[in-house]
């Protein structure tokens, strides 16, 4: 999938916790578009020898289309994109973004919404919040996080919402038992859950337990790609050979030598880079692929996945 980038400009930048920087982007040419809750962009930024590409949440109102906002964490093992958004992008600079898409969509026809985030996976839900609101819906939203290190909005969230709003600081010593959270609860409740990838599996464990469908349990996890060994990615159709770096992703590697790659969260969750593998044995890190899709080794996900042994083949067009 191809899309036309939009230039924007950075008018705000708001420190809502030690860890975490808010961005207000504005059109710059063309006019942004409303989005559906839970829709993120994907954010180009230039650096000195390397273009970062990563995904943020939107997070502000789905129906004001005069800016989007967007909250980055620093990473404590940057690659790179969340240290230059803190540290090199200024009010009135100038980035390009991917138009919004939607992986994380909230389900209208749930009877109750129960939203479960973890630090800054609170900000895709700061979308779903005002439609809701207005559709009059029963939720209810559980925050956790660490202090002031990454519980951003948790003021304004708590006056905002009142009783449908629980914040759980593990620094004081509020923790949250995900048990109680999930059993119990009236038939048609959905469960959205947002963050690192430890809450996900620890309310995952404890649906299977309550007896909870997997079909009722939805979340969102953007895999930052981890390092691992340099090996070299073959074309198939071309001979061609790409190295990749161990500090890099398969899909920046192919990106840097031109060979463009259809992508829309370079997180591992949403499958439009999947790959034929011809020859070769991939390294599964992402959250689309099946288990017994991974087992066959006939599709690899180039945004987080790698090869583990020198050589990976793979069948695309160039």
């Amino acid at each position: 999938m191809s899309v036309d980038p939009i230039t924007v400009k950075v008018t705000r930048i708001h420190q809502v916790a030690p860890a975490i920087r808010e961005f207000t982007l504005t059109p710059v040419t063309t006019a942004l578009s409303a989005f559906s809750p839970g829709s993120h962009v994907v954010v180009s930024m230039q650096g000195t020898d390397k273009c970062f590409k990563n995904a943020y949440s939107l997070l502000s109102d789905p129906r004001d289309s005069g800016a989007y906002r967007i909250a980055v964490l620093l990473q404590k093992q940057s690659r790179g994109g969340s240290r230059f958004m803190h540290e090199q992008v200024r009010e009135g600079d100038e980035l390009t973004i991917t138009p919004p898409a939607n992986l994380f969509a909230p389900l209208w026809e749930a009877r109750k919404h129960v939203l479960i985030a973890g630090g800054v996976g609170i900000t895709p839900f700061l979308s779903y919040l005002p439609e809701l609101q207005r559709r009059h819906a029963d939720f209810e939203l559980h925050h956790l996080f660490k202090g002031d290190y990454n519980g951003a909005y948790c003021a304004e969230l708590a006056e905002q919402l009142g009783e449908r709003y629980f914040d759980y600081d593990s620094t004081a010593g509020r923790k949250c038992d995900l048990a109680q959270l999930v059993n119990g609860r009236p038939l048609g409740t959905h469960f959205y859950v947002c963050g690192p990838l430890s809450l996900i599996e620890a309310v995952q464990a404890e649906a299977l337990v309550a007896g909870v469908p997997d079909s009722l349990i939805h979340y969102e996890e953007f895999s930052t790609p981890q390092p691992g060994a340099p090996f070299e990615v073959e074309l198939k159709a071309s001979g061609r050979v790409v190295p990749v770096a161990s500090e890099e992703s398969m899909l920046e590697a192919l990106e840097a030598a031109g060979v463009a790659v259809p992508n829309l969260c370079r997180g591992g969750v949403c499958g439009q880079c999947a790959c034929a593998v011809a020859d070769g044995e991939p390294e599964h890190r992402d959250n689309f692929l099946s288990a017994s899709e991974k087992r066959s080794g006939k599709l690899v996900m180039p945004c987080v996945s790698r090869a583990k042994g020198p050589r990976l083949v793979i069948d695309i067009e160039e």
